[in-house]
């Protein structure tokens, strides 16, 4: 008996410790009767509708969301993305195998059900121009039908009539609360019959959204208060009633069942009854093993890599990964983590010129300042400067040891006491960074660069002592990387001096236009003023080594006691280095050789180290090493760090041309680390809101207590359990700006590797039982005149068209799968076989086909819509017309640009379509080429005059918007509407026009962007910010009607084209008649 207590004690006391039930992160509830389901940690839980313990549904790797429940409360559909894209999923309620019912290839996002059990859900798939539409799939399986209407996101069916109430437009992807622009959702009705949608919130301009029928009222929630609410009307949309009144949280994810609506406020999930007006909150227990909460390892740690720095001998290399930072030997010897501290993020460390210390950046105390840490890890770390203000951005220490030269995002430069603490400003940039300062040997001065008025930079010399600055280039050239010469005679530096366009006249294709390729050369500047100190590459000639000190003792010596400077005359002692212009960046020196980067124009990602011997004697650069990212020479200049990819090597600065590096790389192989997740996320957390600080375009924050934002949503971080949780809580603390292009994307989320490439046939497949197959109801055709884009079944060694009915998948029956995708996985650039049934045929045919990616499938589909648009101008314009459509002013749009518009420039009329245009930079080349007059006309012998400007656009011209034209596209729309080009047709716009670099990163890679640069006219009014660009004649693209494959918006821009060029034809003017000379 004795014996069996004992041994029940030990299995009592060995076995694990129970699960502990916290508080977690709930988000997207579903409700049911008795129950609810959410998302936390990535995967489903059901809870009782009183709260309680949660019970988990799912725990695959990759995340769930959009949970629904059937009406009939048995099956649970939502949205996963177990296999790669996100798609459909539906499994029992009380738990079990999901099944997928769609193969989408892109987001298919879960709506609800509709009263007859099928799924309800959103996907752009079937749509050319890319649109959400709302789709029915049967929860058994099948082909999914649309919905009769475009522009639709979310949605509920009356079950009395089947009358539709649907959200217009997805939601726009920046977070921000409050917002007011073109494309805010709002409620619509499509009833049974009718011809198109009626508005129901057509008399508020913000945003209404989530519609919810029960018992003749429409229930919903919106921003009308200043904060979202739950708000209910009457179905045609009158009678508004306010049910909640939550201020400065926003109500989120509503769903309702029987008189009951659950939501999300901040964290929390809460059930509101319709009948009492109970509001409550539920509380909810997770009873959970918190996986992604535990401590892990970082395996690849090169994918973090923030910098690399080698140490002043060249024996060590400091890095900094993922906010931590550590000491590797170059050969031999012990790999040094240096002072983790718990929640700190550690910045651009480097070595202290003594070799034994490591300066970095470190945000141990909430702000940004310098701290050093011994580099053997041994000591514990210091604190240098205590006036951080802002985020710091790196810094390069004096020789002597006593400085730090850094600049900060407030764009000063300053210089900072390590020895006092204190930091005294060196510069203010009117425009952007500097170039990264350089010291001399004796740490009086340091070169730095500084933009200049005409945007060039220009290269300044700070004295120490005398706290000073002159300019020691002019402002007409863009001049960096000052490099000083090993006995401190000579300062090199690389300018922008040569100009040799590769174009060479204004005659050719598409409007040919100067381009300037290997602008740069390499120079010096003599630091004396002493006749005997001769340029290095001067060559030898009869007076040569006359003069003292010309030898090479004398040289050496000098090396070691830095001579003064000769200010005066500094800037006209000015030599061009014997190395022909080119593209490079990043020069170095040491006593013997000058090093940088060079690349040709179109292998900037090809980058060669180079190196040139100093001397007379004719040298060559000669190639160090290709495939280099980045270099670094050490301080005692005899070792070079090169960093290619994800590999770091050290050789030595004499090598020889193609060093072999084989030997010579930093071993790295046992670098891991474990973090903490829960520290991680609160560091990150804390600095986004920071940088938000730190680069928001308005220091006082549109006017908020930024304080007391951090503090409002800083304790929901003790409740996240995953990086998506994160996410969405930056998200919320970001939205308070009320500001847009403030995304949250990145970062290191759990997935699982096994993703499973989907793939299309370029077509609209539908069942056809009768056939025994998928007849191909559609092809998307793209463009004729781009052969390899076409759809795989387009091709015209395939034959397929429209009406043909695949049988048969590399064998398979085609109607054995729910749905034709579903044979098409993993199959994108392989080859398919494909069996055919055509119309009017008995025998069928096979072919075989090459799927396209998902990717593919998506620009063929838009591709196909643009090319339509073409064709309908051309038809609907009698030839006269032009029609260019650009999807967003990136680089690839510029390549369309030229494709399109010059083919139609000397047309009547242009249409210039930026509808769903996503942004990006290039609006001035557009309005450039627009704003091209003719001024006069070259009148030839034979033939067609031609004017001056070439490729000027002598007609009328209309700019086509609407609620998805964003960022770049809004510029250019206004702008042509300011420069009197023509008018603006179409809808409101986005009304994103704070502009951003997308460079405020945090350790694992993600971001929370922050606007920085507002856009205001010559009035001294911001423009467009928050509202959008208003077009002078509103013409908008309805529901049901852009489902039919009409298009208002362009067919009003064809009529006021073809009026205007009815009432001013602009023909080109005849040339005048010859002039007769008079006779003698």
């Amino acid at each position: 008996m004795h014996r069996c207590v004992t041994g029940l004690l030990a299995l009592v006391l060995l076995a694990p410790a129970p699960a502990r039930a916290v508080e977690g992160y709930y988000r997207q509830p579903a409700l049911h009767g008795d129950a609810v389901v959410f998302v936390a940690e990535g995967d489903l839980w059901r809870v009782p509708a009183t709260g309680g313990e949660a019970r988990r549904l799912t725990t695959h790797l990759e995340a769930e969301s959009n949970p629904a429940i059937s009406p009939d409360g048995r099956l649970l559909a939502f949205s996963a993305s177990y296999e790669g894209p996100t798609e459909v999923y539906v499994m029992p309620l009380e738990g079990g195998l999901p099944r997928r019912l769609t193969y989408e290839g892109q987001t298919a996002a879960v709506v609800g059900w509709t009263p007859a059990g099928e799924v309800l859900y959103r996907s752009s798939k079937r749509s050319t121009l890319p649109s959400s539409q709302l789709l029915r799939v049967p929860a058994t399986g099948g082909a999914a039908t649309p919905l009769p209407l475009a522009q639709a996101a979310e949605g509920c069916l009356d079950p009395a009539d089947g009358t539709l109430y649907f959200t217009r437009f997805a939601q726009q992807g920046s977070h921000t609360r409050r917002y007011r622009g073109g494309t805010a959702q709002n409620l619509w009705r499509l009833r049974p019959g009718a011809d198109e949608a009626d508005p129901l919130t057509a008399d508020y301009p913000g945003t209404s959204r989530s519609p919810m029928l029960w018992q003749g009222r429409l229930y919903f929630v919106s921003d009308r208060d200043g904060s979202m609410n739950l708000w209910s009307m009457a179905t045609d949309g009158g009678d508004l009633r306010q049910l909640t009144r939550h201020r400065g949280w926003d109500v989120r994810e509503p769903c309702l069942d029987a008189g009951r609506i659950v939501y999300r406020l901040g964290a929390d999930l809460r059930l509101f009854t319709l009948a009492s007006g109970e509001d409550r909150r539920l509380r909810i227990s997770l009873l959970s093993d918190l996986e992604q909460m535990r401590e892990r390892w970082v395996d690849k740690p090169m994918d973090y890599l923030s910098a690399a720095h080698l140490s002043p001998a060249g024996d060590r290399v400091v890095l900094t990964a993922r906010g931590q930072v550590f000491v590797a030997p170059v050969k031999q010897g012990r790999l040094v983590e240096l002072g983790r501290a718990p929640g700190v993020r550690y910045r651009q460390a480097r070595f202290a010129p003594d070799g034994a210390s490591v300066l970095l950046l470190s945000d141990q105390t909430g702000e940004v300042e310098w701290w050093r840490l011994a580099a053997d890890g041994m000591s514990p770390a210091a604190q240098l400067s205590r006036d951080g203000r802002t985020l710091r951005f790196d810094g390069v220490p004096s020789p002597d040891g006593k400085w730090i030269a850094t600049w900060d995002q407030n764009q000063e430069l300053q210089l900072v006491d390590l020895e006092r603490g204190r930091s005294r400003k060196v510069a203010d940039s009117p425009l952007w960074e500097y170039d990264p300062p350089r010291w001399s040997a004796d740490s009086r001065w340091f070169v730095y660069g500084v933009p200049a008025a005409s945007s060039f930079t220009q290269l300044m010399l700070y004295d120490v002592r005398a706290e000073t600055s002159m300019p020691i280039t002019s402002d007409r050239y863009e001049s960096v990387s000052p490099a000083w010469s090993a006995d401190g005679k000579w300062l090199y530096f690389l300018s922008d001096r040569h100009f040799h366009s590769l174009v060479g006249n204004v005659w050719g294709r598409r409007q040919p236009e100067p381009y300037f390729d290997a602008q740069t050369q390499l120079f010096a500047l003599a630091l004396t003023d002493d006749p005997a100190a001769r340029f290095p590459f001067a060559p030898d000639d009869e007076l040569a080594g006359k003069g003292d000190g010309a030898d090479k003792e004398a040289t050496k010596d000098a090396a070691s006691t830095a001579p003064a400077i000769a200010l005066d005359g500094l800037a006209g002692r000015l030599y061009a280095l014997p190395v022909p212009p080119g593209n490079y960046r990043a020069l170095s020196a040491n006593g013997s050789r000058l090093f940088w980067l060079a690349w040709d124009a179109d292998g900037a990602d090809d980058r060669r180290l180079m190196a040139l011997d100093i001397g007379n004697d004719d040298p060559e650069p000669v190639t160090l090493a290709t495939g280099v990212d980045d270099y670094e020479l050490s301080a005692d200049g005899e070792h070079l760090l090169l960093r290619r990819g994800d590999a770091l090597a050290v050789i030595g600065a004499d090598s020889g041309a193609n060093a072999d590096l084989g030997d010579a790389g930093v071993d790295l192989a046992g670098w891991r680390f474990a973090l903490d997740p829960r520290e991680e996320w609160r560091q990150m957390f804390v600095e986004s809101w920071r940088l938000e600080r730190d680069y928001f375009y308005d220091p006082a924050m549109h006017g908020l207590d930024w304080r007391a934002v951090l503090e409002k949503y800083l304790p929901l971080v003790d409740r996240v359990t995953d990086r998506a949780e994160l996410s969405d809580l930056q998200g919320q603390m970001a939205a308070e700006l009320s500001a847009l292009h403030v995304y949250v994307y990145g970062g290191d989320h759990r997935d699982d590797a096994a993703d499973v490439n989907p793939a299309g046939l370029g077509a609209v497949l539908e069942p056809d039982e009768g056939a025994g197959g998928w007849r191909v109801a559609r092809i998307y055709a793209g463009d004729p005149e781009q052969p390899d884009a076409l759809s795989p079944l387009a091709r015209p060694e395939v034959g397929v068209v429209e009406g043909d009915v695949i049988t048969a998948v590399n064998g398979i029956p085609a109607l054995s799968v729910d749905a034709p995708g579903r044979l098409l996985r993993d199959q994108a650039g392989k080859q398919v076989r494909l069996s055919l049934a055509s119309r009017g045929k008995r025998k069928g045919r096979d072919v075989i086909v090459t799927p396209l990616a998902a990717a593919a499938e998506r620009e063929l589909r838009y591709t196909t819509w643009e090319v339509e648009r073409r064709e309908r101008v051309e038809t609907l314009g009698e030839g006269k017309l032009g029609y260019v459509h650009l999807r967003a002013m990136g680089p690839g749009d510029i390549a369309d640009w030229e494709r399109d518009f010059y083919p139609v420039f000397a047309r009547q009329g242009l249409i210039v379509d930026v509808r769903h245009n996503g942004g990006g930079n290039i609006d001035s080349w557009i309005l450039e080429r627009l704003m091209r007059r003719a001024w006069m006309y070259w009148a030839p012998r034979v033939g067609d005059s031609t004017s001056n400007m070439q490729y000027a656009f002598r007609g009328h011209m209309v700019v086509l918007i609407n609620e998805w034209t964003a960022s770049d596209g809004e510029v250019f729309a206004e702008g042509f509407r300011r420069l009197g080009l023509g008018p603006v047709i179409g809808t409101r716009s986005w009304g994103g026009e704070i502009w951003l670099t997308s460079s405020n990163t945090l350790v694992d890679a993600g971001i929370v962007t922050a606007p920085e640069f507002g856009v205001y006219g010559p009035e001294g009014a911001w423009l467009i910010e928050g509202h959008g660009v208003d077009p002078d004649v509103v013409v908008d693209n309805l529901p049901a009607a852009t489902f039919r494959g009409e298009d208002a918006q362009l067919a009003a821009a064809v009529d006021t084209l073809l009026a205007r060029i009815a009432r001013d034809p602009r023909p080109v003017p005849p040339p005048p008649a010859h002039p007769v000379m008079p006779r003698d």
